[in-house]
């Protein structure tokens, strides 16, 4: 295991500098500057602009100041907001994004197991085709639809939860729920096609032949073998949740990384732009390695094939 996760550590170096140089050109390539959007100035003043932020210098001396920069753990000055480095905003703004995910995730597997694991005790009646249709719509409506609704008619309508901040405990219900609403979707399907398979298993038939209550052959010997998939797909879903919160957080004036980011790209802020990306691009392979590691705690074959 020790070596497992060194080599995917060493893995992660050479997916960074592809990630790095991707988004370092295709963000100059896009229409506008970071300084166009500001009030006149001569050119004079844009120059010395540019020369303080080295905009000035050639593309690829950028690029490679870039890289230097990186090595030494500095991600650079805000364009837009120098008042801050890149790390700063970063870490201001990052703690607000992991408690929506958090809590996104909290809700997608609340939902999502519990779903699934009554539809998987009773296939194919109407306590399986009733959450399995939930399950369908959530995955049909994309989470910029969801939000709108939500705030329409919990917001507006009812006046039950608030919106546009993320101070009070009724304003973080909504945006949690949008975000967590398709992989909770998503989850209760692959519970109950793997519960279904497990509880057919020769192990389930003895456990149940000694004697074991159904709530424990379920919950200790079903469930265990059944959230192998859940495991699995919890490292997509972590970037999922982590991409998906730029649109949340927009909608829902929340104050985190993903507007920070949305923020960014809309003024050409490069430095703002590079620095989320990587940090996010570092967060999900991170999340990546995590399920890994608990795949092969929960699956002894996992960890003797790796061995």
């Amino acid at each position: 295991m020790a070596r497992f996760i060194g080599r995917r550590l060493l893995h992660f170096i050479p997916v960074l500098f592809v990630v790095v140089t991707l988004t370092f050109f295709l963000v100059r390539l896009a229409p506008g500057g970071p300084f166009d959007a500001e009030k006149a100035r001569s050119e004079e003043a844009l120059a010395q602009i540019e020369r303080v932020y080295n905009l000035d210098a050639p593309l690829h001396r950028q690029y490679l100041d870039y890289l230097a920069g990186l090595i030494h753990g500095d991600l650079g000055p805000s364009l837009q907001k120098p008042e801050r480095t890149v790390t700063e905003w970063i870490l201001l703004r990052l703690p607000v994004s992991l408690e929506l995910g958090v809590y996104a995730l909290v809700v997608a597997l609340g939902i999502g197991l519990t779903a699934g694991v009554i539809a998987a005790l009773r296939p194919n009646t109407f306590t399986d085709h009733a959450p399995m249709s939930f399950a369908m719509v959530g995955i049909c409506i994309p989470n910029f639809v969801l939000g709108p609704v939500l705030v329409l008619v919990f917001a507006l309508w009812l006046g039950w939860f608030g919106v546009e901040g993320w101070g009070a405990a009724s304003e973080k219900v909504l945006p949690s729920i949008t975000l967590g609403a398709t992989y909770a979707a998503y989850i209760a399907r692959m519970t109950r096609g793997s519960m279904l398979e497990v509880l057919s298993q020769d192990f389930i038939r003895t456990a149940r032949a000694k004697g074991l209550s159904e709530a424990r052959v379920v919950l200790r010997h079903g469930l265990r073998g059944g959230l192998q998939p859940v495991v699995a797909f919890l490292g997509p879903a972590a970037a999922g949740l982590l991409s998906g919160s730029f649109v949340v957080e927009r909608i829902f004036q929340v104050p985190g990384l993903g507007q920070e980011f949305v923020m960014a790209a809309r003024n050409r802020d490069y430095t703002m732009v590079m620095g989320t990306v990587l940090f996010f691009a570092v967060l999900i392979m991170l999340f990546n390695l995590f399920v890994d590691i608990a795949q092969a705690w929960m699956d002894p074959r996992i960890r003797h094939e790796r061995a």
